[in-house]
């Protein structure tokens, strides 16, 4: 086991034989880094089918072709890039995503990709042997930043997520989906499930920095993932009545903003009392004057607990809370579930040859911590299809979806030698 990756510039091998020189992670992440970086919040605005997503699809495809792999485009608008016979089966996989939230942060899914291209460099550079195909992939439109849907590239795979479903989705100017796929150059006419492309892969591995501290706090660089929490996405739609803000009595409004603001107060509560998570971090106001009291107050609660009974309990309890202050206030309320991801356990057998792996690493005596997360990933849409495990990267501030994410290069690097030791554990002779 080697100690660190090749010192910048690097000169990790190419396809063997071709002698072409690659990027070193150091490089790739700085040629990555100002694709889709917005120059007033210092954020990453890298939303499915932009400039900006193309910007980086087209970074995924030069690093492809630069290590001589064989690049491929699915159905769904997810990017491949194969070494060995994408037709022989039993394909070990490990990639991430490269969009991102609204003024997200540098880390959350590109590390994950870049870490990819990195490890495959540094299996190269050790001289492995592969016995099973191995490919690198960045799911599209992870984030749902752009159409309110997380994971829809995974989610289209899997059949989560169907052909018609998929067309109906819009962006917040009335886009459809098709439509901007179109627009990038994409044909939105493939959508729809990819069951022969899943059965051919054994495992897929995904490397992500921690959104959390918990290894900041028990010291270790790396962790392995234990489960996914269930979590969801509601809309609670709050209708009053529009009227003049300088001549309407306060006693004679109905005023939703009024409702919807004690739904917010409520949801904390609700999630301190069952130990869970509940935020409503997206809200849209009609007619949204600032001297018109609004006729339509739009909220949407993320809601995230570590088993499903706790979930239950804090949705069921804001919901409640917010029809009690509705029907005070005169107010009409609708609630709406978008979206649900119920708790995903990584195989066991796959997360513990993840763990038995990197323990027998020189060094690594010390059992490598085991942590659950309340984030979801494509990693936890295909466990329903694939074996699945995942990586985690320590963050030292816990911080995530936020220009303020960051994980330091020791613990890049760190997280690159681990996933290149979990590659060639499960697909090297």
């Amino acid at each position: 086991m080697t100690a660190s990756l090749p010192a910048e510039p690097g000169h990790a091998e190419g396809a063997p034989g071709d002698g072409r020189r690659q990027p070193s992670f150091q490089e790739m992440w700085r040629e990555l880094a100002p694709l889709g970086r917005d120059s007033g919040s210092g954020g990453y605005r890298r939303y499915a089918w932009t400039a900006a997503d193309a910007d980086c699809r087209a970074w995924f495809r030069a690093q492809a072709e630069a290590r001589g792999l064989a690049y491929e485009l699915d159905r769904n608008g997810n990017q491949w890039a194969w070494l060995g016979d994408p037709l022989a089966g039993d394909a070990v996989v490990t990639g991430s995503h490269l969009d991102s939230v609204p003024d997200g942060g540098a880390f959350d899914g590109p590390l994950g990709v870049v870490s990819s291209f990195a490890a495959l460099d540094e299996l190269r550079r050790r001289g492995a042997r592969f016995s099973r195909p191995l490919a690198l992939t960045n799911f599209g439109d992870e984030e749902g930043a752009r159409f309110g849907l997380a994971c829809v590239g995974s989610r289209l795979t899997a059949g989560q997520l169907t052909a018609e479903q998929a067309h109906e989705l819009r962006d917040g100017d009335g886009i459809t989906l098709p439509r901007a796929m179109e627009a990038a150059g994409c044909d939105p006419s493939t959508l729809g499930p990819d069951p022969e492309r899943l059965a051919r892969i054994g495992a897929f591995i995904e490397l992500h920095v921690e959104q959390g501290r918990a290894l900041d706090l028990s010291g270790d660089p790396v962790g392995i993932a234990s489960a996914i929490w269930p979590h969801g996405r509601w809309r609670f739609d709050f209708r009053g009545e529009a009227n003049h803000a300088g001549t309407t009595r306060l006693t004679d409004r109905r005023d939703p903003m009024l409702t919807y603001a004690e739904t917010v107060l409520a949801a904390r509560r609700e999630a301190e009392l069952a130990g869970a998570l509940a935020t409503f971090g997206k809200i849209s106001v009609e007619p949204n004057g600032v001297n018109a009291i609004p006729s339509l107050v739009r909220g949407w609660l993320d809601s995230r607990a570590a088993d499903q009974s706790a979930l239950d309990t804090v949705v069921a309890g804001i919901e409640a809370a917010a029809r009690a202050c509705a029907d005070r206030a005169g107010i009409e309320l609708s609630v709406v579930r978008e979206s649900f991801t119920p708790v995903v356990e990584f195989e066991h057998a796959l997360r513990d040859e993840l763990g038995k792996i990197l323990g027998q690493r020189p060094g690594g005596a010390a059992p490598v911590p085991v942590l659950g997360t309340g984030a979801g990933h494509d990693a936890g849409i295909l466990s329903g299809s694939i074996p699945t495990a995942m990586l985690f990267v320590r963050n030292p501030t816990g911080v995530s979806h936020s220009p303020a994410e960051y994980a330091a290069e020791d613990d890049c690097v760190a997280g690159v030698l681990a996933l290149a030791d979990v590659l060639e554990g499960l697909a090297c002779a």
